[in-house]
């Protein structure tokens, strides 16, 4: 029978998952109803907790397309960490950043309640693990690093990772380029400035460097020009306001740029 997987905001649960103590039918029909549920659903693996089953039991589904049932498992060994892309049926539609272990060592039961140990590396370690938070009650989303965390919130906020990318953002790289013209141009008013108050030879040689800083203004806005554009895209929701404001702000700074070496020429 296909379950209903609970999805956020709903917790999984706030307690740890209870050890099975008896094999019986009624664990051999939650275990099949987890096996339809992962097949109605395409998933890679279930936990009993993510169905709502307080059992500690989990559920995998293999390569070739057989099933690995694991009864009341336990991580007892780990090793190495990676941090991989995650996607949880918990979290639908929305992806995060994860740094767990590489490899890690699992002991687990069957249905007689054999014991059996396994290790694993790589995506089935990536999976088991995930699996097994479950049945702590938990989740991804603890596992995440502060930054991280805080950006999975505002996925939460917008509901999909696409809208996270789509948002425009408050800074942009192409920003610099703006502060390094700025910077340029207070330069040259000081050149400038200083004009006044040296010789004809001095302010000669202030008005060679006045002409330097002239040509690298000029292509530093040819680059902001066609690099905002380029980063533009990137943000295609909010791509109508930011061409306006890329124009604006690049004329802008043309003007000022031939301003001050118009005044420079009549006086230096």
């Amino acid at each position: 029978m296909i379950r209903e997987i609970i999805t956020y905001p709903t917790p999984p649960s706030v307690q740890y998952a209870t050890d099975v103590r008896t094999f019986n039918e009624e664990l051999f029909s939650l275990i099949e109803d987890m096996k339809d549920t992962i097949e109605a659903n395409s998933l890679d693996g279930l936990a009993a907790f993510q169905i709502g089953s307080y059992y500690n039991v989990v559920v995998i589904k293999k390569e070739d397309g057989t099933f690995l049932e694991l009864i009341n498992p336990r991580l007892i060994s780990n090793g190495g960490r990676v941090t991989t892309v995650e996607k949880t049926a918990y979290f639908p539609g929305l992806s995060a950043n994860v740094t767990r272990y590489e490899k890690i060592s699992v002991i687990y039961q069957d249905r007689e309640s054999n014991q059996h140990s396994l290790r694993a590396e790589g995506d089935l370690s990536i999976l088991l693990q995930r699996k097994i938070d479950y049945t702590f009650g938990s989740s991804f989303f603890n596992k995440l690093n502060k930054q991280e965390k805080k950006l999975f919130e505002k996925k939460l906020d917008f509901g999909s990772d696409i809208a996270i990318s789509e948002a425009c953002p408050t800074k942009f790289n192409r920003d610099y380029i703006v502060k390094a013209v700025n910077i340029a141009m207070i330069v040259m008013l000081v050149l400038l400035m200083a004009s006044l108050f040296v010789s004809k030879e001095t302010s000669e040689q202030l008005w060679s460097y006045q002409k330097y800083l002239f040509f690298a203004t000029i292509v530093l806005n040819i680059i902001y020009f066609f690099y905002a554009q380029y980063e533009g895209k990137k943000f295609t929701s909010c791509t109508s306001c930011q061409i306006g404001n890329i124009i604006g702000t690049a004329l802008i700074s043309l003007i000022k740029i031939f301003a001050i070496m118009l005044i420079s020429y009549l006086i230096m």
